[in-house]
Parts: C-alpha cells; structure tokens; sequence
C-alpha cells in the first residue's frame, strides 16, 4: 500500500489529476499479501472498482508468480515489473508484455531499509517501475519520497529507489510485424 500510495502522489505531481489506489487486505499484518488497484489518469477517475485489465503489474515477491497468474489479464504490450535477482526465462515467463527485474530487496537491505528485522521493498521497488515506464518520472517519486520521509528513513528509501533503479533489467516485448497481406 506504501508504494500505491507514493507512485499515485508520483503520479500527481506528474501532472496526473486523477489518482487512486484501493486496496484489498487478505490478512491484517505486516508482510501478508495484498493486491493494490492503482489508476492513474490525465482527468478525474469515476471508477473504483478493481482493475479488470492493467497496463501494468508489479509483483512484490516472485514466490507469488507461482500461486497467481499475474499476467493472465495483463494487457497485450503492457508492463510486468517484478522484484526478484531471477531473469524472466528462470521464471518461466513469456508473453505479449515488457518484462523489468530488479532486485529490490537486494537494493533496500543494502540501503539498510529494515524495520524490526523485515527488509521493507515499498520504495525500491518504484525504482524498476520508473525504469522501465515512461509514467512517473525518478525524480517525482523522489519528490513523494521525501515529502513522506524525514532524516536518515528519507535517505534509506531514496538510497534502496536508487539501488532498484540502477539495476533494473528491462526485456522490452517487440509485436510481430503485421505483414501487407494479413
């Protein structure tokens, strides 16, 4: 929810004017799974029900790829962003998407972002997704970071957004041509 929460004000700051993120709990602690809808739109959004069919899907912990078809309703060209130090073939992925990897949790343990022993990817794994999208820029993230954070938290979640972003891999979908007699 952290990371909806920053990519939306992102978003605004972008110069988006709708914005929301809605969350659906699965179990009320910390680390458990949740499924975040975001949407981001030039003008008002009147829509608040869950995303049907993204542009883009960030998955948090690759483990999840294995109990979740996460690509199943993933619009064709559209953007897979995933935390993990796996490459797309390892993971058994292909399809009419653009895949980003990045290991974010990697990036905020090094960035020492750890609360109470939990290794915390909210920030970081914004780093893939500015990456690989022309949506949000680094640098408003950057700006909702900081407007969130104070002192030493402020510079561990700017640090892990950096680490993520540096080393972010990006295997872009290329459509097959459509030839003249199709």
């Amino acid at each position: 929810m952290t990371a909806a929460k920053l990519l939306t004000e992102a978003a605004y700051y972008q110069g988006f004017k709708g914005v929301s993120a809605k969350p659906t709990y699965f179990s009320e602690r910390r680390g458990a799974p949740v499924s975040v809808h975001t949407r981001i739109a030039p003008g008002p959004i009147r829509t608040y029900s869950n995303v049907l069919n993204p542009d883009i899907a960030v998955v948090l912990d690759d483990n999840l790829l294995e109990m979740v078809n996460v690509t199943a309703n993933l619009k064709m060209g559209g953007l897979l962003v995933i935390n993990t130090a796996r490459t797309p073939d390892e993971l058994g992925l292909r399809g009419p998407f653009s895949i980003a990897t990045s290991d974010a949790f990697h990036s905020s343990q090094e960035a020492g972002l750890i609360v109470e022993g939990n290794v915390l990817i909210s920030t970081s794994i914004l780093g893939p997704f500015a990456a690989a999208s022309d949506l949000v820029s680094l640098e408003n993230i950057k700006r909702a970071i900081s407007r969130k954070f104070k002192g030493p938290a402020m510079e561990r979640n700017l640090a892990a957004l950096d680490l993520a972003y540096r080393s972010t891999h990006i295997f872009r979908y290329e459509a097959p041509a459509v030839s003249a007699g199709a």
